[in-house]
């Protein structure tokens, strides 16, 4: 977890808000799971408070696992103050609010549904680009296939040359990019790209991008760079599953617990 000083508190750590999370009754998926997730890995990672702006028209208002959550309708969310986690289980809806956030968020992690909407949208995209142009922090989180949808190339064609797609991806939007997958990259602009050395096929499984993307969040608002808060929450989620048992499954939710070292 992020370090503590003992003469802080909560605001000294930083807010995140996370914005996804579309409704069931959108297209008869609920996807509310993947923004909780990611919500409870920053508030695990050491968040001050956490924020979750669920696209579902309000229909959840709290989460009784974790009480600790504060559900916020979009509208309500000061973004030029906040850390915006964005896109996990976003679905469709995820696009009439990325134009927003891409203009107003402080600091923002961009992931899953946002980059598939930003993938297909050019004027998305140039928001994306100005953001790195005026000092605002971003990260970007795609897995292979998000990759190769925002660099316009095939799956196979990402794996087969990970650290440049990483380094294409951070150069062509003017941010962090993290490409994860077997050895995550995290590249910058005019940086040498590094390869992860933790993590394992644990983390083959349902919602652990959405907890990558929490704790990318959570170091981002307590005052990391980009670039640190990625390298740093990408170590630590691989680690976390490392250090998991062998011959036990390890589930998204327990992980986002896990990396605060509960």
């Amino acid at each position: 977890p992020i370090p503590r000083a003992h003469a802080s508190h909560k605001g000294s750590y930083g807010d995140v808000a996370v914005v996804g999370g579309e409704g069931l009754a959108a297209r008869g998926m609920g996807m509310a799971g993947a923004a909780l997730l990611a919500a409870s890995a920053a508030l695990h990672s050491g968040a001050g408070r956490v924020l979750v702006a669920l696209l579902d028209n309000g229909q959840q208002q709290l989460d009784p696992q974790q009480p600790e959550l504060m559900f916020r309708r979009f509208d309500a969310l000061a973004l030029e103050q906040l850390t915006v986690v964005c896109g996990c289980g976003g679905g469709q809806a995820i696009a009439r609010v990325l134009p927003e956030v891409i203009t107003r968020a402080a600091r923002l992690v961009l992931d899953a549904d946002a980059l598939n909407t930003i993938a297909t949208q050019a004027a998305l995209h140039a928001l994306v680009v100005a953001r790195g142009q005026h000092g605002q922090a971003t990260v970007l989180t795609p897995h292979p296939l998000e990759a190769a949808r925002l660099l316009g190339l095939t799956t196979a064609e990402v794996q087969a040359n990970r650290l440049g797609a990483a380094q294409q991806l951070a150069n062509q939007f003017n941010c962090v990019a993290v490409l994860k997958g077997s050895g995550t990259v995290v590249a910058a602009p005019d940086r040498v790209p590094a390869i992860n050395p933790t993590g394992n096929a644990r983390l083959a499984t349902a919602g652990t991008g959405d907890v990558l993307a929490g704790m990318v969040g959570a170091h981002l608002a307590a005052g990391a760079s980009a670039l640190r808060a990625a390298s740093e929450a990408v170590y630590q989620h691989g680690q976390a599953a490392d250090d998991w048992p062998a011959r036990q499954a390890l589930t998204a939710s327990v992980l986002a617990r896990r990396v605060g070292g509960r």
